[in-house]
């Protein structure tokens, strides 16, 4: 029996911060291992990754909502989430608000990553909210997730200068590679006891 936690990733885009997350998983610096990547996009990314790094991935419908699961799709993640064992879950870019029944079933036990330095640009496009205000600084913040949008108990900050060159993009490439070595040390913390919820 593996004394490592076991961790589920929901994503719904190319998958860049699983990449990362399986690579400290297997390196031994965040001891966990993932037990399901978990997507509501048939084709992304992070499922043709997943599948190629030997992990179990899955496509779970998520419902007639655009930005929330419907009360079948939840109770799908739920019961997907259960069945792999998986005592965490790490959000890496999925795309859902996850409501009540989601958060009671894994409560205080889902984690995200937001590119930005919350409380500042929640919601999407963060990268692009602080490069339009302007700020000299932004990053990524590591959060508990609650009922709120991007609301959750700050666990670790990243911060990323913006240079004057930056565009909306280059911005957020920036805060992608802080974000990859971010999650996985606040992870490896979180489950380590280093850092208390």
């Amino acid at each position: 029996m593996s004394d490592k936690t076991k961790l589920a990733v929901l994503g719904s885009g190319k998958g860049s911060n699983l990449v990362s997350l399986a690579k400290a998983c297997a390196a031994g610096a965040l001891p966990a291992d993932i037990v399901l990547v978990a997507s509501d996009v048939a084709d992304a990314g992070i499922l043709e990754r997943a599948a190629g790094s030997g992990l179990s991935a899955r496509f779970i419908e998520p419902g007639k909502f655009r930005t929330k699961l419907d009360e079948t799709a939840e109770a799908a993640y739920v019961a997907a989430l259960r069945e792999s064992g998986a005592e965490w879950v790490a959000l890496a870019g999925f795309m859902r608000i996850l409501k009540g029944d989601f958060l009671r079933a894994f409560e205080k036990k889902v984690v995200n990553i937001h590119p930005s330095l919350l409380p500042a640009f929640p919601g999407l496009e963060a990268w692009k909210q602080a490069h339009d205000y302007g700020v000299k600084a932004t990053g990524c913040t590591v959060h508990m997730v609650d009922h709120g949008i991007d609301t959750g108990s700050i666990l670790a900050q990243g911060v990323v200068p913006v240079l004057a060159d930056d565009t909306a993009a280059t911005l957020h490439q920036r805060i992608q590679q802080e974000e990859h070595t971010l999650y996985p040390r606040t992870l490896a913390r979180l489950f380590n006891g280093e850092i208390r919820v």
